[in-house]
């Protein structure tokens, strides 16, 4: 965690969103990912959370020394204050901090944070430049579906072009939905800010799993609605592009990937196969989409003639667009990743020491530090109350769960 004379040091400047103060009414993932993002890049983030804390403190295992690896992912940079909004006198502390805010995200289920009276329409009612967002899994009008991750992978599609052709529907290795709703919001609500800046006025933005994860089908969206047929899974293999996949080498499996048929002519060459680059059913992209299967044989009986390490030498050396396929340890250790700091050590009052991923921008050359560890439960109740609404001890004791 750096001290602000680092923070200066390292960014040149102060932090992009440095003096926004965001009021987080979320839990899980998609609303704590948004609130991520923004706590990063300099935003106060203000997380309220009931006395029995964010469900995700439970997850695990794995736990660091009884703190939940799951919860430490994606809640640095935020204060954690506790109220419990079934009691009228913390819901009124709740309002006063909506409203003494710029931004407030939830991802309650729909119509929930109406009933507590922190809903758009009442506090946008009271304060009208406030950017309020609501994540959700199927949009603000339909309370009845169930808004989780694995719910919304099945119902985008997503799962259904995802996994090998012989094998079951499969759904990402993230939960990529509850990720995509969680940026798709934070863009929005840089827009709104942005927005706000030149005519004053707020935004209401409604954000659902379903609708970020059709969005994400992109070709594979526009290759149904020019066919008219629901592309199959395929694999690890591009449904358009070939030879564009993973293929076997003698110790292994490593990615390829060719972008046109010059590259394949040098493919081939890479390969020591001028036959293949001689043959005219392989001569253009379509020919080698239409022949794949085959392809591919070629293709992998050649490669098994030598380790993966070998042929990504041989293939980045022939300017082929190769690389290996790494588990998170290796992924981690990559030179790359190293160098762009996407591993970052965070010092935790209770877990101790702690890695981090870092944030997946660089900022005039620069990556962002760790300005707070993720917060213990209500570490910064008084602390918030007191700064941000001028609560003296009694008022703030009012408020200690009983």
């Amino acid at each position: 965690m750096a001290d602000s004379s680092e923070l200066r040091a390292l960014t040149g400047r102060q932090l992009p969103l440095a003096g926004l103060r965001i009021l987080d009414l979320t839990h899980a993932l998609a609303g704590p990912y948004c609130t991520l993002l923004l706590g990063d890049l300099g935003a106060d983030v203000l997380k309220v959370e009931p006395p029995q804390g964010d469900q995700s403190r439970r997850w695990g295992p794995p736990f660091i020394n009884g703190e939940s690896a799951y919860f430490l992912s994606v809640n640095r940079n935020k204060r954690s204050l506790v109220l419990d909004l079934r009691r009228d006198v913390c819901r009124r502390a709740a309002r006063d901090l909506a409203l003494a805010s710029d931004v407030v995200v939830e991802n309650f289920r729909p119509g929930t944070a109406a009933k507590l009276g922190l809903g758009a329409e009442d506090l946008r009612s009271a304060k009208p430049q406030l950017i309020y967002a609501s994540i959700s899994g199927f949009g603000q009008d339909q309370p009845a579906l169930a808004g989780y991750d694995q719910i919304a992978q099945g119902t985008s599609g997503l799962m259904s072009i995802t996994g090998q052709p012989e094998g079951p529907p499969t759904k990402a290795g993230v939960p990529i939905g509850d990720i995509a709703a969680g940026m798709f919001a934070a863009h929005a609500i840089l827009a709104a800010l942005w927005e706000r800046e030149r005519t004053g006025a707020g935004r209401t933005i409604d954000v659902a799993l379903n609708d970020g994860l059709l969005a994400l089908l992109t070709y594979q969206a526009g290759r149904y609605f020019a066919t008219g047929v629901a592309p199959p899974r395929e694999g690890n293999h591009h449904p358009t592009i070939a030879p564009y996949g993973t293929f076997a080498a003698r110790d292994g499996h490593l990615n390829v990937a060719i972008g046109s048929d010059e590259q394949f002519r040098r493919f081939c060459d890479a390969l020591e196969a001028p036959d293949l680059a001689a043959a005219s059913r392989f001569a253009s992209n379509a020919g080698r989409q239409a022949a794949r299967a085959e392809l591919t044989i070629e293709i992998e009986r050649r490669l098994t003639r030598r380790t993966v390490g070998e042929w990504l030498a041989r293939l980045t050396a022939a300017g082929i667009p190769a690389g290996p396929i790494h588990d998170l340890a290796a992924a981690f250790a990559d030179p790359v990743a190293r160098r762009r700091q996407m591993r970052v050590e965070v010092e935790h009052p209770i877990a101790g020491r702690i890695s981090q991923v870092g944030a997946p921008w660089k900022l005039d050359g620069s990556s962002l530090p760790v300005r707070l560890p993720p917060p213990r439960l209500g570490e910064h109740t008084e602390e918030v109350l007191a700064q941000v609404l001028g609560y003296g001890a009694a008022q703030i004791a009012s408020l200690q769960p009983d």
